[in-house]
């Protein structure tokens, strides 16, 4: 199992100041952004971790190097970034056989539980496990991803990008266990006609329509994707709280 850290987020957003740092290493508390992701990997047992890099590359390579508490980082570099699909299709080489957890480099979680997503994967035979947090604030899905799924199976019917109106409270993550079969339904993921890219919500619908077993997992108690000056302040304010969490 290998991790896969999707850095090539811009930050314009957060980076208030024309010298600021690239958005993974953005200081928050003690940690720069992209420590999160790394240390999860690392406490879920992956024996490499693959890095999409897309802009200030130079400034993330050197600052993180060739290793992370002594796992393998290998970098790839995303030329003309066109969203989260195009940049696992960037990884492919890297990723070679290897079933991978998904991972973006802008995300915070409270008390996460890699590992039991993992066991899950296996002990069921998924194509993939999506990460989930259960959220009061049903407006926050619209961030990222809703979904559907069977409520006797848990398996997932359908995933909604940014929904409007979610149908409940299960807010999606870029957290997710992969098999390396998802690789496959790159070429049929459609292009969102108003973005311009292949979204990942839909690249995983490709696989469910196909028959392909997904379901979903409550990875933590807290999630924060850290986009805009609010995220940052939440994600703040998050470690403050649990600093001892983290």
């Amino acid at each position: 199992m290998k991790a896969l850290i999707l850095a090539g987020g811009k930050g314009s957003r957060l980076r208030d100041q024309p010298d600021a740092p690239p958005k993974p290493l953005l200081q928050v508390g003690s940690k720069r952004l992209m420590d999160f992701s790394l240390q999860n990997a690392a406490n879920a047992g992956v024996a490499e971790i693959v890095v999409v890099v897309s802009y200030f590359t130079e400034g993330v390579i050197n600052h993180y190097g060739s290793s992370y508490r002594g796992i393998p980082i290998t970098y790839k570099i995303q030329n003309d970034p066109r969203g989260l699909v195009h940049a696992i299709e960037c990884s492919a080489g890297a990723l070679g056989t290897s079933d991978f957890i998904l991972m973006l480099a802008d995300e915070v979680f409270l008390n996460i539980d890699l590992a039991a997503m993992v066991r899950r994967f296996h002990d069921e035979q998924l194509l993939a496990v999506l990460g989930v947090v259960e959220v009061d604030d049903r407006t926050q899905i619209s961030k990222t991803y809703s979904v559907l799924q069977d409520s006797g199976t848990g398996r997932l019917h359908r995933l909604i990008e940014k929904p409007r109106r979610p149908h409940n409270n299960i807010m999606g993550t870029g957290n997710c266990v992969f098999a390396n079969g998802i690789l496959a339904y790159i070429d049929v993921c459609p292009v969102n006609q108003t973005r311009g890219e292949k979204e990942l919500p839909d690249l995983i619908q490709c696989a469910i329509d196909d028959g392909r077993p997904v379901t979903t997992h409550r990875v933590g108690e807290r999630y924060i994707n850290v986009n805009a000056m609010d995220d940052f302040r939440a994600a703040f304010a998050l470690l403050e709280k649990h600093a001892d969490s983290f």
